[in-house]
């Protein structure tokens, strides 16, 4: 899907170079042909937010302020052209609290490659950042410092030494005014959308990547302007201390609008850290001007006239420094609308200062699918991944392998010390045994490696489930883990964490099992991401520093409910945060404690403080809806399955239970859509049945990863492939062998295929029963013989 979208770009920038901008050489843009000899196809992947023009019909390509001669095109492009359009304006607003970003982006596009007499579909794509930082921040501030000496740097900036992983977010919703009229996301519930009649079912909308969200807008004319609106959420990485935010801001030059236009481009990024402490600005990719400072408070804005646009991603690294653990508790009263009226709260707990603070010794097994989908760069990246996270560990740590499919293969039968020499035979024995086949069996393996982690020693337990299959006995997998788990306590408890490739795997199922092993949880939809997001998991994951924390609520409270409902350790590679809800008085302050890894005990008094500025049920509810949705899928709970559609309405986070339609209002109806969008962004079944009555709303499909595919993990379909069913004329062509398959290459055959595309199965079953009883007859060499001579 990417590649097609890929080489639509790339044959749309080249259908561009019919437009013609008049004699004034100021007039016209960037030259096409020089600017993608400079980015390769793989650059015309969107790495900002863009707008396309959607050409099926090449002859409608013109300047719709100078028209001119076209020659005629014949034919159509198939799949559509994709042309960027002209950007006049952008904006971008970004409000951080804790680790989440609320990003707002406000940009103008010109249609400005479609004549003024014509319209065509326009398509919106929001690619949204997150990135995995793979260098040491320390080595890289100092390395910035030392540069600083030689080189004057603006206001926070400095070079890039950023290297981009998987980016991944949370659409919240999109905006859009056109000349066709306005346009708005909103979310109904599943149930809802089922239904109602009349709701029309398109794929005008869905993710083109996991990082990237497009949105089709239909008939917008030539010479017309594009408003759009998007807003979307998504995680700051930590590392090592340090907050980094990264936003995709990177535009190409071919979206530089021809002429003399002025050309603005505006950041403004507000910092609530929820922390007493201050916050400290290290570096910045774009010059920052300070605005307003106050604890744990700061307001930041970019400004400027530039040309061209931005070339590079928005990059910002700050740090609340502190040498010791430190931490608090922030308290949020529910809203009028809120069906839960208990209090929210967040608990948080920074490492502080970790270079010099011991983590625990480990016991590690990974367990890794070999499964026939694995084949070619999934296997590839993981073992790329187990080679990095193996030589991170301590001499004094102990590890094993377990390999499976249908069966299991040990790299050892007991657990190895984490020598060099094993090491080296560890890399050896993947090389061997770590070859895709067969199908997928994940209890087997577990139990497996339950067993070898069960040891009492001194050293705490790790299993690493990697797969990317569905598998018939999950719930059954949960089961035996948690009732393993309920045995265990303090550090003999054994901390499972999962990791999920592509959207065949049921990564609600992964998250569960996260849950009950007090472990961590991340995926990668596509291969390439994998490797560093599996090294960054196993860094996460086992670098604790503080274990079995627990929290004296003082019997203070009543129905209280965490999320997770199992409180995790602390690493030293990010901070432990703890939602969840509550009702009671509570005290000024709660008592936290735990285990250090020299074994000594940790006590510490967290502070309690009205969250009067920081929304706690926006910033968390990402997190809580996968977590609710992993607990509704484990039990079955029809009630539970309510709640999250219900935050997902009253957040605007999607769910699994919720869906995006799209709302379109006619020009001539401006005044209903201003009170729609001063309404909540919720729709029951009867307000949305009224208002489908003389408007067009369309269902896109989901944005959820649903819940595993047990038929194409049978199939060992590698990951991210996309089925498709074949049409009339596929069939023919592949069901067609001997001298029928002889018809299909010499006749008129772009006709004949396009025809056969537009009849029916069955009538495409009786032509080929036909053609086979014709070869019977020796009719077909009749048939060759007066076609060769026109072909």
């Amino acid at each position: 899907m990417a590649d097609e979208f890929r080489r639509s770009v790339e044959f749309g920038l080249k259908l561009s170079e019919r437009i013609y901008y008049g004699k004034e050489p100021s007039m016209r843009p960037p030259k096409l042909a020089s600017v993608m000899e400079k980015s390769p196809a793989k650059d015309h992947l969107p790495t900002a937010p863009m707008v396309y023009a959607v050409i099926s019909n090449p002859s409608i390509v013109d300047n719709p302020d100078i028209p001119s001669y076209q020659p005629y095109v014949l034919g159509k492009c198939q799949p559509p052209a994709l042309i960027p359009l002209h950007m006049h304006e952008i904006e971008v607003d970004v409000d951080c609290y804790f680790d989440t970003a609320f990003v707002t982006v406000t940009g103008t596009w010109r249609v400005h490659c479609i004549a003024g007499n014509k319209s065509c579909d326009c398509r919106i794509a929001i690619p949204m950042g997150e990135q995995v930082v793979l260098f040491s921040l320390r080595f890289c501030l100092w390395f910035w410092k030392l540069l600083s000496l030689f080189v004057q740097f603006r206001s926070y900036s400095y070079a890039r030494y950023w290297d981009i992983g998987l980016r991944k977010g949370s659409v919240l919703g999109v905006e859009i005014e056109a000349s066709s009229g306005s346009y708005d996301t909103r979310l109904v519930k599943v149930e809802d959308a089922a239904d109602v009649d009349g709701l029309v079912k398109s794929e005008y909308g869905g993710f083109l990547k996991p990082d990237i969200f497009t949105l089709k807008i239909p008939k917008v004319g030539g010479g017309s302007n594009l408003l759009v609106k998007a807003r979307w959420s998504q995680k700051l990485v930590y590392n090592e201390g340090y907050f980094l935010l990264n936003l995709p801001f990177s535009f190409p030059v071919y979206v530089l609008p021809a002429g003399k236009i002025s050309k603005r481009e505006r950041i403004q990024l507000s910092l609530n850290t929820g922390l007493r402490k201050e916050v400290v600005c290290r570096t910045a990719t774009h010059p920052l001007k300070e605005l307003k400072r106050q604890v744990g408070k700061i307001d930041l804005l970019y400004e400027e006239e530039v040309h061209p646009w931005s070339q590079s991603d928005f990059e910002f690294l700050y740090t609340i420094y502190s040498s010791d653990m430190h931490g608090g508790v922030l308290l949020q009263s529910p809203s009028l609308n809120d069906l839960d009226q208990r209090e929210m709260f967040a608990l948080y707990l920074f490492p502080g200062d970790s270079q010099n603070r011991r983590v625990f010794r480990k016991r590690v097994v990974f367990l890794v699918d070999i499964s026939g989908s694995m084949k070619g760069a999934p296997i590839e990246n993981v073992k790329k991944a187990m080679v990095a996270s193996l030589s991170k560990l301590n001499q004094d740590d102990f590890f094993n392998i377990i390999a499976f499919n249908g069966e299991i293969y040990l790299f050892s039968s007991s657990m190895e010390l984490a020598t060099p020499e094993a090491l080296r035979q560890a890399g050896e024995w993947m090389t061997l045994k770590l070859i895709p086949e067969g199908d997928t069996n994940i209890l087997l393996p577990l139990n497996q490696a339950l067993e070898m982690v069960s040891d009492k020693s001194n050293s705490m337990p790790f299993i690493f489930l990697i797969t990317d299959g569905a598998v018939e006995n999950e719930r059954d997998i949960c089961n035996v883990v948690k009732d393993y788990c309920t045995e265990k306590t303090g550090l003999h408890f054994p901390r499972v964490s999962t990791f999920g490739l592509g959207s065949y795997c049921n990564h609600y199922f992964l998250q569960m099992l996260a849950q009950i092993g007090r472990g961590h949880y991340d995926a990668a939809y596509d291969a390439d991401s994998a490797a560093t997001r599996l090294q960054r998991l196993f860094t996460l994951s086992s670098s604790v520093i503080l274990s079995d924390v627990q929290v004296d609520w003082l019997n203070s409270v009543e129905l209280l409910e965490l999320y997770p409902s199992a409180i995790q350790d602390l690493s030293c590679d990010y901070p432990m945060i703890i939602s969840g809800r509550c009702r009671g008085n509570l005290p000024e302050s709660l008592k936290v404690s735990g285990t250090l890894a020299d074994l000594s005990n940790f006590t510490a008094e967290l502070k309690i403080r009205k969250a009067k500025d920081v929304p706690l049920d926006k910033v968390f509810a990402r997190r809580l809806i996968h977590i609710l949705t992993a607990n509704a899928w484990f039990t079955g709970n029809k009630e539970i399955e309510k709640q999250v559609a219900e935050i997902s309405m009253q957040t605007g986070f999607p769910s699994e239970y919720t869906r995006v339609i799209l709302v379109q209002t006619e020009s001539a109806d401006q005044g209903l859509h201003s009170v729609m969008k001063q309404e909540k962004e919720t729709y029951d079944i009867s307000s949305l049945r009224k208002m489908i009555s003389g408007r067009k709303i369309i269902e896109l499909p989901s944005l959820g990863t649903g819940f595993g595919d047990l038929k194409k993990t049978a199939e060992n379909l590698p990951p991210g492939v996309t089925v498709k069913e074949p049409d009339a004329a596929e069939w023919i062509v592949k069901t067609a062998t001997g001298c029928c398959s002889k018809v299909v290459g010499r006749m008129c055959c772009m006709c004949f295929i396009q025809a056969l595309s537009q009849m029916s199965n069955q009538c495409v079953i009786t032509l080929s029963q036909l053609c086979g009883a014709l070869a019977c007859c020796e009719c077909l060499d009749c048939c060759y013989d007066l076609c060769v001579d026109c072909l």
